[in-house]
């Protein structure tokens, strides 16, 4: 399967579960963030399409539960 494929199937399982689960944020920054993280993990040399979707689900995770914390934290400090 070509690198092309992976990325794609890899990114839709993603979006999907995001999708389905409610988590899935604004399009555009869901989107870039799920890429960044797929394509950081190819660069390692990870191939396999569940393992790249499963990473950059948790990679989402993480930039939406800093978000939050950064939110909470100007709304204290004001």
């Amino acid at each position: 399967m070509s690198i092309r494929c992976t990325v794609e199937s890899a990114f839709f399982i993603a979006w999907s579960f995001l999708e389905q689960s409610g988590e899935l944020g604004p399009p555009d920054e869901t989107a870039n963030t799920i890429l960044d993280a797929i394509e950081a993990q190819l660069r390692t040399g990870e191939r396999r399409q569940l393992m790249l979707a499963n990473k950059a689900i948790g990679a989402y995770r993480k930039q939406v539960a800093q978000s939050r914390l950064l939110a909470e934290r100007q709304i204290r400090l004001g």
